[in-house]
């Protein structure tokens, strides 16, 4: 019986083992070639420990230190554009998603489940049969390479989610706080921003991570919408790291651990608040 439970647990520690490094040999890979030259990733045998670790390729980007690459001088530039990117399209989501939520799961109108359910359904259209018609909009009133027309366009499929999940957490909420409020003489905006936004902090927290993340990663509308400076991104700056008979696979390898630094940061801070957001809902 104890060689049974013995054998149970080393089971379930070689199977947590191999989950981990599936999960974190990837992210050691790319930080260990973001410090690795070119001669030493392409080696073979491949040197899974750099022999001559350098900054360079961060020098590179941060500072546009002479002799980078054209993509790797402007990668600083993508990042900011990306940052404004997903903070306005966070800041929206959550300002007009969290009293969409509310009005819907507090208040009694007419078709008010069908519309809720027609809200949850705009997330079901596939990304791909909008491009076009967003491309000829875009064109006609002159958005394209723009970062606004990327904010309206992250809109269209965030804003959704986020009246979804904040709907899913506001209806947690017991209604006795709401009738305690209007017995205290509150208005129905001083019952929402005085009592019910301060305990639904969790699922504030967590559904502005999640449209962040979901602005910040996006890859496919940026790329078409945005072909310049001005307004392109992160992860399309990334591929543009691979040319046409080159690959800066160390420039790659770079950006890519300087744009998982902000998502990364966020979760580590916020990791408490995103469970208690993810399992809204699941008792009352």
């Amino acid at each position: 019986m104890i060689h049974l439970r013995l054998w149970k647990r080393w089971m379930l520690a070689g199977c947590v083992a191999a989950v981990l490094l599936f999960v974190f040999a990837p992210i050691a890979w790319l930080v260990i070639s973001s410090i690795s030259t070119r001669t030493e990733l392409l080696a073979m045998p491949p040197h899974w420990i750099p022999r001559q670790p350098s900054l360079a390729n961060y020098r590179d980007i941060l500072w546009s230190a002479e002799g980078a690459s054209q993509v790797a001088r402007i990668f600083k530039l993508t990042l900011c554009n990306s940052l404004i990117v997903a903070i306005s399209v966070t800041t929206i989501s959550l300002a007009v998603g969290a009293l969409a939520a509310y009005a819907m799961t507090r208040m009694y109108f007419p078709f008010r489940r069908l519309f809720f359910v027609g809200i949850l359904a705009t997330r079901m259209v596939p990304e791909i049969s909008l491009v076009i018609p967003l491309y000829l909009l875009a064109s006609r009133v002159g958005l394209i390479n723009t970062p606004y027309i990327l904010i309206a366009t992250y809109l269209s499929f965030s804003l959704p989610f986020a009246i979804w999940l904040m709907g899913a957490f506001f209806e947690t909420l017991p209604r006795d706080l709401e009738d305690a409020g209007r017995m205290d003489g509150c208005s129905s905006a001083g019952i929402l921003f005085r009592i019910i936004m301060p305990v639904s902090a969790p699922g504030l927290v967590s559904t502005a991570l999640f449209t962040f993340l979901m602005a910040w990663d996006e890859f496919f509308f940026a790329l078409i919408l945005t072909s310049n400076v001005a307004a392109k991104t992160a992860p399309v700056a990334i591929a543009e790291f691979a040319g046409r008979y080159v690959v800066d696979i160390t420039g790659m390898m770079t950006g890519g651990v300087l744009a998982a630094i902000p998502p990364v940061v966020l979760a580590l801070v916020f990791q408490r608040y995103i469970v208690r957001g993810l399992t809204a809902g699941t008792v009352k």
